[in-house]
């Protein structure tokens, strides 16, 4: 009697070159003398997802992403090479997940036309050029009429300039459209430290705590969500997903390149950023 096949069986064979991911994670965890609890600690991945990955069980990860990036810091942990595993993953899992692009973002960016400002001189000068002929033409006017409608070329009429009050007010100047810059970003209190963290291109798991160990978040940043911490002394970070994440330390920007999937341990203090 034949049983139908399921659609899992219609995919294509991987070739068994030796233990799965999983066996080999806890086979070098296992040499390397390390409990699942310590693992844990080390790579700041969950004990429950630690023992799922262990079965070969990715589906707690939260994503393609998010696997790699523990496939990685799990074989680091337990001093194995982790691109034969994660190059393993991605065979099994269709492949690499491509980068989001920015391009198209900064391109509109760039092209936004500014907008046009009144040319108010020129609009002044027009209105004093009409205030200067209508006097000059009233003047002319009254003079002939004084001498019984005769007129008698005797030089040119002196013309008064029009007073201060005949003139049109002058118009207030527009005031500028402030733009923002890094001297908005920077008004940060100069005796603490101050740490914001954005999920830009993709969501990531955030960790932070203060100089004494104290948790001030631990949790998923979606795309899009941002997070600020401030300490006296010193913000200490973990990014599940660096490669997703935007760093704002003390008002300047960090422009370090972090990868998709990679997991960054970062400390801060008061003043110029720097990396611990």
């Amino acid at each position: 009697m034949s049983i139908g096949n399921s659609p899992e069986d219609d995919r294509p064979p991987i070739e068994d070159d030796g233990p799965s991911i999983g066996r080999a994670l806890q086979q070098a965890r296992i040499a390397a003398g390390l409990t699942v609890d310590e693992v844990s600690s080390t790579t700041r991945v969950r004990i429950p997802i630690v023992h799922a990955i262990e079965q070969d069980d990715f589906s707690r990860c939260g994503g393609d992403v998010y696997a790699r990036g523990h496939i990685r810091t799990f074989a680091q942990a337990v001093h194995l090479d982790p691109a034969p595993l994660v190059a393993r993953y991605d065979a099994a899992h269709g492949g690499r997940p491509a980068p989001t692009p920015a391009a198209p973002l900064f391109e509109a960016e760039r092209i936004r036309p500014e907008p046009r400002r009144p040319n108010w001189t020129a609009a002044m000068v027009a209105a004093i050029v009409v205030v200067v002929g209508f006097v000059g033409f009233t003047m002319f006017s009254g003079g002939d009429k004084g001498k019984g409608g005769t007129s008698v070329a005797e030089g040119p009429a002196q013309q008064k300039l029009p007073s201060a009050s005949a003139l049109p007010p002058k118009p207030p100047a527009p005031k500028p459209t402030p733009t923002p810059s890094d001297s908005a970003i920077a008004a940060v209190p100069g005796d603490k430290v101050t740490v914001k963290v954005t999920a830009t291109n993709d969501k990531s798991w955030i960790s932070a705590k203060d100089h004494n160990g104290k948790m001030l978040f631990d949790g998923l940043l979606q795309k899009g969500e941002a997070q600020t911490f401030q300490d006296g002394q010193q913000v200490d970070l973990v990014l599940g997903n660096a490669g997703a994440i935007e760093l704002y330390v003390n008002g300047k920007k960090i422009d370090s390149k972090f990868e998709d999937g990679q997991v960054e341990r970062l400390s801060y203090t008061k003043g110029d950023p720097q990396a611990g």
